[in-house]
C-alpha cells in the first residue's frame, strides 16, 4: 500500500489492513492483495472516507460476499471497502400498524435476510432464496433468477456519494433490469423494500420449494460461485436462452484448464481446486466464449464479475 494515502484512514473509526489477500473472501478462493481492506465502524467513518479517497484520486471498490467476484492474481490497487460492520447489517420493519417497508443495510447477508422475513411471516424477497450476496452487492446487479429480481421489492436505496453526502433514491428515479442496475455513483448504504405480511408457513413453504430447486438444478458449493454469464438475447426470437445449455451443448461441461474447470451438473457454474489460479478461469471464460460465437453467433456476457488493476471486466 501506498504509504502517501494512509493518513486517509489515520483519524477515522475504521479497521484497516493493508496488503489484504482478498482471495480467501471470495467464493472462488482465489486472486491476490487488496492494497488496503478497510471496514468502516459507522456511517459517518464510510462518508468521510468515500469523500477523502475522491479527493485524493484513490479507487474504491466494495466488497461484499464475494460470491460473484474474480481478483486478478496481482490484486487490485486503491481501498476496498467491507461493509461487515454491525451498523451496516441492520433490519428494521415499522413497529405500529401492518408492516409495510423493510430497512436493511447493505452488508446484511441476503440468505440470512429470507430466513428471517419467512421466520417473520413477511413477503416480497423470498424469490432471493438460495442466492449468495450481501443486500448491497445483490442491489448493484439486480440479483435475480427464476423467481424474481430482487429490484421487484426496492422501495428506496441510500447511496454515499462521493463527496460523502447520503442520498436516498426512490425507486422511480432508478433502473433495474435483466441482472443490472443503473444505480447512482456511490456506496450503498441501506436499502428499503416493500413487502407483506403473510401466513409464516405459507412463506416458509415457498422459501423450501425455492431451495429444493436451486439444489436440484445447481453445483451449491464454495468453490462454486454464481452463475458465470448472462443468458443471452437470441436476436431471431428477442428471447433470453440459457447459457448454460448454449455451453453444455458446445460439449464444454466438465472442460478444464489448469484448476479450473467446469461444472458437469450446470454448465454456466465454474468451479476450481486447491492451487488455481485467476488465470485459470479467465482462459476457462474465453474458451466458453469462443466456442459459443463460434456455434451459434450468441456473445456471453459475464456476470461474475472481475477486479484488476489493469482495468475491471472480463
Amino acid at each position: 500500500m501506498d504509504r502517501h494515502w494512509t493518513s486517509l484512514f489515520s483519524d477515522l473509526d475504521v479497521k484497516v489492513q493493508a496488503d489484504a489477500p482478498l482471495g480467501p473472501l471470495t467464493w472462488f478462493g482465489v486472486g491476490g492483495c487488496a492494497d488496503a481492506l478497510v471496514t468502516p465502524r459507522s456511517p459517518e467513518a464510510l462518508a468521510e472516507l468515500v469523500r477523502r479517497c475522491r479527493h485524493n484520486q484513490v479507487r474504491v471498490r466494495v466488497l461484499g460476499s464475494g460470491a460473484n467476484l474474480l481478483v486478478d492474481d496481482a490484486g487490485v490497487e486503491g481501498v476496498v471497502i467491507s461493509l461487515a460492520d454491525p451498523s451496516f447489517t441492520s433490519l428494521e420493519v415499522n413497529t405500529e400498524g401492518g408492516i409495510e417497508l423493510m430497512k436493511v443495510g447493505a452488508g446484511h447477508d441476503l440468505m440470512k435476510l429470507v430466513t428471517e422475513c419467512a421466520r417473520r411471516g413477511l413477503a416480497g424477497i423470498e424469490g432471493m432464496t438460495g442466492i449468495p450476496a450481501q443486500v448491497g452487492g445483490a442491489l448493484a446487479m439486480n440479483a435475480g433468477g427464476r423467481y424474481g429480481e430482487i429490484g421487484d421489492a426496492v422501495h428506496a436505496v441510500a447511496i454515499v456519494r462521493p463527496d460523502g453526502a447520503l442520498r436516498v433514491y426512490a425507486k422511480s428515479e432508478l433502473h433495474f433490469a435483466y441482472r443490472h442496475a443503473t444505480l447512482p455513483e456511490g456506496v450503498i448504504a441501506w436499502a428499503t423494500f416493500s413487502m407483506r405480511e403473510e401466513n409464516p408457513v405459507e412463506v416458509r413453504a415457498r422459501v423450501r420449494e425455492y431451495m429444493a430447486y436451486k439444489q436440484s438444478v445447481q453445483p451449491m458449493s464454495n468453490s462454486a460461485a454464481g452463475c458465470m454469464f448472462k443468458n443471452p438475447v437470441d436476436p431471431g426470437t428477442s428471447q433470453r436462452v440459457s447459457a448454460g445449455k448454449l455451453i453444455d451443448d458446445a460439449g464444454l461441461k466438465g472442460h478444464r484448464v489448469g484448476k479450473a474447470f467446469i461444472s458437469d451438473r450446470h454448465a454456466n457454474f465454474f468451479t476450481c481446486e486447491p492451487g488455481a489460479r485467476t488465470d485459470d478461469l479467465r482462459e476457462l471464460v474465453r474458451v466458453a466464449q469462443s466456442a459459443v460465437r463460434e456455434r451459434t453467433g450468441l456473445g456471453l456476457e459475464t456476470e461474475v464479475v472481475f477486479w484488476s488493476r489493469h482495468g475491471d471486466g472480463a
